[in-house]
């Protein structure tokens, strides 16, 4: 299936060139450069004069070797041609569920080598069915559920948290929709992964007084010191608090912390008691479930780095 059409250049000229740019984040494709009427030559005398600036082959900045905002996700895609979609970290961003990349485009090619370049990771597939992939920005960007496949892929359990977090928290996507692009690639080594996590959340949820009592339990096991629950402090009620260590420590799951309003309302509250001085640390339910010793440890080591100040 094709998914990206260069745009089509209206007039001749170099205001048409310019006029292209401004619609393409300030990038163009040689082939707009040559609809335009500009020759070879007069493109190399552009380039030795500024006036062109090369992004990737047969890719240019015009006017400014300073890409604009998302300019080189364009540009890859630019450069790759059809069949080409922005994907895993890179998507990832673009969808608001994780940093952006640090200098570095991923893109995903349908049946075809690409050959490397310095800025930009291709990904080879088979075939892309067309609900995984969707415009963002004017830009062909997999589909939410199709990018946290990918990210799965890439073996980081962490990222893989956060992303489907954000997923939940912004609306994304859904567990059913997650299942069904599941189906759509099963022997991709991300969607093994992402299924298995599924699974274990599903398994493995519970609500919050549990999630309490279980870490308390863990706590006392470890004989630490014991927390007040549900405190109140600086008029917010907090799920645990050790007051002579500074501490605070949250439970979060997105049974009761899934949605925009509460993730804000969490984040201006931590802001809160870090200006007066409390340490907060957030734990979240699947933490409690896969890691319960490396999370007792780490509590272990903020209540003793408090004592020792």
């Amino acid at each position: 299936m094709t998914i990206f059409h260069v745009l089509r250049v209206e007039g001749v000229g170099e205001q048409a060139i310019g006029e292209a740019a401004g619609r393409q984040r300030g990038v163009v494709h040689r082939s707009q450069l040559a609809a335009a009427g500009m020759s070879r030559s007069k493109q190399r005398r552009l380039v030795t004069r500024g006036s062109l600036c090369p992004v990737l082959p047969r890719v240019y900045s015009v006017g400014n070797p300073v890409l604009q905002p998302l300019a080189a996700e364009l540009a890859a895609i630019l450069y790759l041609g059809h069949d080409a979609v922005i994907s895993h970290h890179s998507a990832a961003m673009l969808w608001g569920l994780s940093e952006p990349p640090d200098g570095l485009v991923q893109a995903t090619v349908i049946g075809r080598d690409v050959r490397p370049h310095a800025g930009l990771e291709t990904h080879r597939v088979p075939g892309l069915a067309a609900r995984d992939v969707r415009m963002r920005a004017g830009i062909p960007v997999t589909a939410p559920a199709r990018t946290l496949i990918d990210l799965a892929g890439l073996g980081s359990e962490a990222l893989l948290a956060h992303a489907h977090q954000q997923a939940r928290i912004l609306k994304l996507t859904s567990d059913r929709e997650l299942e069904a692009a599941i189906s759509r690639c099963p022997m991709r080594t991300g969607a093994a992964t992402l299924k298995r996590w599924l699974e274990g959340e599903a398994g493995g949820s519970f609500t919050r007084s549990e999630a309490e009592r279980r870490l308390l339990a863990l706590l006392a096991g470890a004989r630490l010191p014991p927390p007040e629950v549900n405190a109140r402090l600086h008029g917010y009620e907090v799920d645990l608090l050790w007051r002579s260590g500074r501490l605070v420590v949250e439970v979060d799951g997105h049974a009761f912390h899934g949605h925009r309003a509460a993730f804000e309302r969490d984040r201006r509250r931590d802001q809160v008691l870090a200006a007066a001085g409390f340490r907060v640390i957030r734990i979240t339910w699947l933490q409690l479930q896969r890691e319960p010793l490396a999370v007792v440890a780490r509590i272990a080591q903020a209540l003793a780095t408090a004592a020792a100040a």
